[in-house]
């Protein structure tokens, strides 16, 4: 407290005289009085005075002393803090992660996904859908070298981490950082396993904290050999193949008990890039990782450096892929038809198939063979074949020429326009509505509204019998009894023998103007080869599981009979004579009966031939996936080499079947109902004349192509027109001899 004002640059010292004056200038203000809490506060001692000698203040020494002290203390608390903080955050960090974690519960060894291991009639596998395991292996009956192989390359120090290897893991980061990429992964096989047992394969941080954790849970819950056991039989080797076993089997044809120690090697070189490194697709880059793979073991004193280099100098032979050529596509097509017959699969089951391994050979090569030596010159790029049984289990399936450029199914999922195939549904038609194969038609050019179907060769032969039209597929003849039956009967007829897909029901009909596939067109001729019983095609004859429990098995209900025996008899004897003097001469068989009919749709753009005897019905089609027009391949050109071809391989050793039937020809002809009156095929095609019978909508109608073959156009719709009925039983009149043509003439003319 001052005691008087201090001047400007004047030091004054203190006084002690008038002691009472002082005194008595003395005032207490509320600042200096005493509170009762200040009373209960310790006192300070007062520092001892200061030299007054000295110029301006000195620091004390105990106050630096105290700013250190102070500066240790606050650095010691704010790194405890932020310790305690940095424990918080990363136990929240895990806690977050374990909550996105399956349930602790399911937290197990999760089942192996389902398997679809097809095989042949005999019992051979064909190929295999889904991912490919094998049958779990124990770690004991491995030979020795082979986890040690892995563990050589993969994780050096397995035995001694705890699930997650910092040391590991800085090598790696350091490795990485020299390199300026990544290099080395830092996961261990127990990570490895976690990653492939339970989480996706996202590289994200998520999903590696995730794999910490589960790693430390798999470590906690199995032995070290466990896990190992565990990573061999899981891990993934390219190709489908997951596992040891299955990689064994699907590389060199053996039991991964039995690999060599380069073998052990390649496979535990898989791991790294197992897509690139396949040694079925990459040899040259399976046998390099090999070699490293080998010297890291020697590296580690798994082995010795002399057996490193013999193994180096031993190469390693794969074995030819399974299922890796056209059988693909009959799997495709058994992959598809699963759900109907089991639903859903949830475990690994075998699937017993009618084909047979043998004969699907032989169609591949006929395929491969016949358009590698004649494609160019018909400017052909694609086959298709199937071979089934005359109730309709398939024996061997093409769908395309080669499955590793194209999977499509041009035998099951291509539709395309089968031309003449098409008629003898027309004929059988024909057949039912009481005309034979000795009944008389008029072949003659034909001018219905504007469409004139023309014949091959533009020559007209005149009166006819349905044999004749029909083994020289005469359009003329063909649309004429179109209209005679009625396009829709046709239709009818078509569908009822199998024909799934949409028919268009007009004249131009006859002709095969409506696109159908390979195997319902072959599955409808199957109705022929068996005497008119029903055939619906079918690969598939028995699922089991893996334990071997029956899960599906065809029916063996008898199939319904659908045409008359005495019919099939004449439908058969009419495509006989195809194949013995007609379009399909060339696919005669020595020593079988064989009928079939050949198709060619416009501009040449698609080749058929189904061709069948008493035990093989086989169908061929050829042509182009853009639906472009190949160079005049024809029905009986191409196709028929490719048939005739496998039909000779396939039947070889076995003893020749009649055809079946009822109808051993003859003259029929005064006994059958046959030409119609005016309300028949001559009202019929007076109708189409006068605008009755062309489609409302116009649309596609056929011409004449090569061989008899058929040729489609567009026609534009006629104006006012309208459907024609279809001809009843009722209306048709016998014939005279001269046919139809010939009965106009004698009505006409008095002839």
């Amino acid at each position: 407290m001052a005691l008087g004002k201090k001047k400007a640059g004047e030091r004054r010292e203190p006084t002690f005289g008038g002691f009472a004056e002082s005194l008595g200038g003395l005032r207490l203000s509320p600042q200096d009085r005493v509170s009762a809490a200040d009373d209960d506060m310790p006192k300070k001692s007062k520092a001892p005075a200061k030299s007054s000698g000295g110029r301006g203040k000195p620091k004390p020494k105990s106050r630096r002393k105290g700013g250190f002290r102070r500066f240790v203390t606050g650095t010691v608390y704010w790194t405890a803090v932020a310790g305690i903080w940095g424990v918080l955050a990363v136990v929240g960090v895990l806690v977050w992660v374990g909550a996105h974690l399956p349930p602790i519960q399911s937290l197990e060894i999760p089942k192996r996904p389902p398997t679809i291991t097809i095989v042949g009639a005999d019992g051979t596998q064909l190929a295999v859908r889904g991912e490919m395991a094998g049958t779990n292996v124990s770690l004991k009956d491995l030979p020795p070298y082979l986890p040690k192989a892995f563990i050589a390359i993969e994780d050096r120090r397995f035995y001694q981490h705890f699930g997650v290897d910092p040391v590991g893991i800085a090598r790696a980061a350091v490795a990485n950082v020299l390199h300026r990429g990544v290099s080395q992964g830092g996961s261990t096989l127990t990570q490895q396993l976690a990653k492939n047992l339970f989480l996706t394969q996202d590289r994200t941080l998520t999903r590696k904290l995730q794999e910490v954790e589960l790693a430390l849970w798999l470590e906690r819950k199995h032995s070290k050999n466990e896990i190992l056991e565990l990573y061999l039989n899981r891990v993934y080797f390219g190709s489908g193949a997951y596992g040891v076993e299955a990689a064994a089997q699907k590389y060199f044809g053996k039991s991964a008990k039995d690999v060599s120690l380069v073998e052990a090697a390649m496979l535990a070189g898989l791991v790294k890039s197992p897509s690139r490194l396949a040694p079925n697709r990459n040899p040259e880059g399976a046998e390099k990782r090999a070699q490293i793979v080998l010297a890291a073991m020697a590296d580690a004193d798994f082995i010795t450096d002399k057996q490193a280099r013999t193994a180096i100098a031993n190469p390693v032979y794969t074995v030819k892929p399974t299922g890796a050529g056209t059988i693909n596509y009959v799997a495709d097509w058994i992959t598809e038809v699963l759900d109907d017959l089991i639903g859903q699969i949830d475990q690994s089951v075998v699937v017993e198939t009618s084909i047979d391994p043998k004969l699907q050979s032989e169609a591949e090569a006929a395929i491969i063979d016949e358009l590698a030596a004649k494609s160019v010159k018909f400017k052909v790029s694609q086959g298709a074949l199937v071979a089934m049984t005359p109730d309709g289990a398939v024996r061997a399936m093409i769908g395309g020429r080669n499955y590793a450029d194209s999977q499509f199914n041009r035998a099951v999922t291509a539709k395309r326009q089968p031309g003449s195939a098409f008629k003898p549904f027309v004929y059988l038609t024909a057949v039912e509505a009481g005309l034979t194969p000795d009944t008389i038609r008029q072949d003659a050019p034909l001018d219905l509204k504007g469409w004139k179907p023309e014949n091959y060769t533009h020559e007209y032969f005149g009166a006819v019998t349905l044999t004749q039209a029909l083994s020289m597929s005469l359009n003329t003849v063909a649309v004429r009894l179109g209209l005679e039956v009625g396009p829709k009967n046709v239709v009818r007829t078509a569908h009822r023998l199998g024909i799934a897909s949409k028919l268009d029901a007009n004249p131009s009909i006859a002709l095969g103007t409506s696109e159908v596939s390979v195997l319902e067109l072959v599955g409808a001729y199957a109705t022929f080869a068996n005497g008119g019983l029903m055939a619906s095609p079918h690969v598939v004859t028995r699922i089991r599981t893996a334990q071997g429990k029956v899960v599906y098995a065809r029916s063996s209900d008898p199939p319904a009979r659908i045409v008359d025996p005495r019919a099939v008899g004449m439908m058969n004897a009419m495509m006989q004579e195809t194949l013995q003097s007609g379009t399909a001469k060339k696919a005669d068989l020595p020593g079988w009966s064989a009928a079939g009919k050949t198709g060619t749709s416009q501009d040449f753009r698609d080749a058929w031939f189904i061709g069948y005897t008493g035990t093989l019905v086989t169908g061929v089609w050829l042509g182009n996936d853009d639906n472009s027009p190949t160079k005049k391949a024809t029905g009986g050109g191409l196709p028929v080499d490719v048939w005739t071809r496998f039909m000779r391989e396939a039947l070889k050793g076995t003893a020749p079947q009649p055809l079946p039937g009822g109808w051993n020809g003859g003259s029929l002809v005064a006994s059958g109902p046959a030409a119609p009156t005016s309300s028949g095929i001559g009202g019929a095609i007076g109708g189409f004349l006068t605008g009755g019978a062309v489609p409302a909508g116009g649309g596609t109608i056929a011409q004449a192509g090569p061989r008899g073959e058929t040729q489609v156009t567009n026609m534009p719709p006629p104006q006012g027109a309208s459907r024609m009925p279809p001809p009843t039983r009722a209306n048709v009149r016998p014939e005279a001899d001269a046919g139809l043509d010939g009965w106009l003439m004698d009505r006409l003319f008095g002839r």
